[in-house]
């Protein structure tokens, strides 16, 4: 096969597999799944698509499974060093119970911003000013575990959104029961 100079081995190969029908007449990309001339060029694997998604301890974000983590997927628990190291500190666990708190007192489908969480947690802990604002991505991922946990939503403008891809100011609710 020819490839034009500077293209990487396997580019044309994708190409084409996104573009090869299936017998119901769908492609491979119209399906879901890794395009079979994608795997024979080793640019996807379909073993990525079997394993369990799993969700950070730290930052509640969702971890990509990595080649590297191949052998011990199952005792994965963080998406990063960063996060292994940070962990869960306390302020994390107040932060929580402060989410769950404040949407407790709120109406059913009331929700809260993440803001009103941080400033609750710094006036708890003597904090004054405007330092409450360092609490603020520590609240979002907050937020994120109680996501994964099931017990709240993120939502933007009215729609749930993804917590892991979430950007811009965010809002969280309690999550509808049904």
């Amino acid at each position: 096969m020819h490839t034009p100079r500077g293209t990487p081995v396997g580019f044309e190969w994708a190409s084409r597999a996104r573009s090869c029908t299936t017998r119901r007449g769908k492609t491979d990309w119209e399906h879901g799944g890794v395009a079979r001339a994608d795997a024979v060029a080793g640019i996807g694997s379909l073993a990525m698509t079997d394993r369990a998604p799993k969700t950070c301890v730290a930052c509640g974000r969702v971890v990509e499974w990595r080649k590297k983590w191949e052998r011990n997927w199952e005792t994965v628990r963080y998406c990063s060093s960063a996060c292994r190291q940070r962990g869960v500190r306390k302020v994390d666990q107040a932060l929580e119970s402060a989410i769950t708190s404040l949407l407790d007192d709120r109406a059913r489908g009331a929700t809260i911003c993440p803001s009103e969480a941080a400033t609750l947690v710094a006036h708890d802990q003597g904090i004054d000013d405007d330092s409450w604002r360092n609490l603020m991505e520590p609240a979002r991922a907050a937020a994120r575990r109680l996501v994964a946990t099931g017990e709240v939503e993120i939502v933007q403008h009215g729609r749930v959104v993804d917590q892991s891809t979430a950007k811009g100011a965010i809002r969280i609710r309690r999550r509808d029961p049904r």
